[in-house]
């Protein structure tokens, strides 16, 4: 059950769960807050919790107010789109075959039949998307098992509305965000990275900090780059996360 806790402008949702740690999220767009807390802590712990953690929340939403954010796409001639950090411009030609997405040099070719209309035009770039993702998922998954000492089970590719990448580690699997396919390559193999990490420790945990540090030193450069960049205009961006043990 969630319940909430006001302190002045500030209002957290509070989840009460079976876990170990404190684990406070600041979601985008808007900055929404969420704290998840071991069932036993006491509402008055929770709060000096919250009222300690005030100014860091404060500023990542702050963060998140002034991050730019992409314009609104409609898939038509001479729009501009990215592709692993690239910005390119769509050339859309319409013809009576399949649909197809092509990348040519600074130019994303999308061929669609006579009378394809917006929505189908999203569709089709969005499958485009995830098939390149996939693409490169497959061989980083391959080439850090062996250095994490990790095997995954299986990956999957689709929109998330509020994080970059999640892990199950009872099922040895892990999710990763379509939006990776806009962003430079260095972001997605951080993603991907610190998802196989989780399933050596399955929470930010001072260990996983640890391993992330051992493994992947960059992974500070690549987070910031992730998110310095422009907000998608869907969702599918991830939070700004701090997770804390009780003692």
């Amino acid at each position: 059950m969630v319940t909430q806790i006001e302190l002045g402008d500030v209002v957290l949702e509070v989840l009460k769960k079976d876990i170990r740690n404190i684990h406070l999220s600041v979601y985008p767009p808007t900055g929404r807050v969420r704290l998840v807390v071991p069932e036993r802590m006491k509402l008055d712990t929770i709060r000096l919790f919250a009222i300690s953690k005030l100014a860091w929340i404060r500023q990542q939403q702050k963060k998140l107010r002034e991050q730019e954010r992409e314009s609104r796409r409609e898939f038509i001639d001479r729009e501009s789109h990215h592709v692993w950090g690239r910005r390119v411009l769509m050339k859309l030609v319409e013809a009576d075959e399949p649909a197809t997405v092509q990348l040519r040099h600074s130019t994303l070719l999308l061929t669609v039949r006579p009378g394809t209309d917006e929505a189908g035009r999203k569709a089709i770039v969005a499958n485009w998307y995830r098939q390149i993702l996939k693409a490169e998922v497959a061989p980083l998954i391959a080439a850090w098992g062996p250095r994490l000492e990790v095997e995954v089970s299986g990956f999957y590719v689709q929109q998330m509305k509020t994080k970059w990448g999640s892990c199950n580690p009872s099922a040895c699997t892990i999710r990763l965000n379509t939006e990776l396919a806009k962003k430079p390559k260095e972001c997605l193999e951080y993603v991907v990275v610190h998802e196989m990490l989780h399933l050596l420790e399955p929470t930010h945990s001072d260990r996983f900090m640890a391993l992330l540090g051992l493994h992947y030193p960059t992974w500070r450069e690549s987070r910031a780059m992730l998110n310095e960049l422009p907000l998608a205009d869907w969702p599918g961006v991830s939070p700004t996360e701090l997770d804390q043990p009780t003692g």
